[in-house]
């Protein structure tokens, strides 16, 4: 099971936008964020303009921020259903690494990727080591999916907004939570809740559907 990171586990809102409010670049970078879900910008356009922004800032401070990070209630719950439920709950988002391996580490989820940022001697040097976009996001879920002997069909995804429609498209199923208006048609199912124990009810459905 895949489950979105901005605007789904961090509610109103992108890890991105939040560490930006610390970096210095808030409003350039939410601005260049509504351009992204509006079509007017690329994923690489966004990731090199936050990426100046980190120039020079240390992953400890980083790892000390995003203890911060806000968060929609139930993520461990859901995670801990999911394993109990013998489905693994993976990350798939364009979050940066950091915020990816924190959320990994906090809640225990089985894998996560993402975009990269150059480091040198625990310094970013505020250039993007490694873009990935909303097909990148697909096409990594997928191998992970395939990496577990399952296919396509037999996942299902969470998410929120544009950079989830490829995985939605390719997942045998999927819900939109709190999501925008392209990620409810494209979905299978749209919830809305400020928990995410929300999805539990559709999740355990398109469990109980996908073959």
């Amino acid at each position: 099971m895949f489950f979105d990171v901005d605007g789904t586990l961090v509610p109103g809102t992108s890890s991105s936008v939040f560490l930006a409010g610390f970096l210095g670049h808030h409003d350039e970078l939410a601005a260049a964020e509504d351009a992204y879900a509006a079509g007017e910008l690329d994923n690489r356009q966004v990731s090199e303009l936050d990426a100046k922004a980190w120039a020079g800032v240390t992953e400890e401070q980083v790892s000390r921020r995003l203890d911060a990070l806000p968060l929609v209630a139930g993520i461990a719950e859901t995670v801990s259903w999911c394993r109990r439920n013998r489905l693994a709950p993976v990350l798939a988002t364009l979050a940066w690494w950091p915020v990816g391996s924190h959320l990994t580490g906090r809640f225990g989820f089985h894998a996560f990727g993402g975009p990269r940022l150059e480091v040198v001697d625990g310094r970013y040097t505020g250039r993007v080591a490694h873009h990935f976009d909303e097909y990148d996001k697909r096409d990594l879920a997928l191998a992970q999916a395939r990496d577990l002997g399952l296919s396509a069909v037999s996942c299902g995804a969470v998410g929120d907004s544009r950079s989830d429609l490829p995985l939605f498209a390719s997942a045998g199923a999927s819900v939109a939570f709190n999501a925008s208006g392209a990620a409810r048609v494209a979905a299978t199912v749209a919830v809305d809740g400020d928990d995410l124990r929300a999805v539990l009810p559709a999740l355990e459905r398109l469990v109980t559907a996908v073959p």
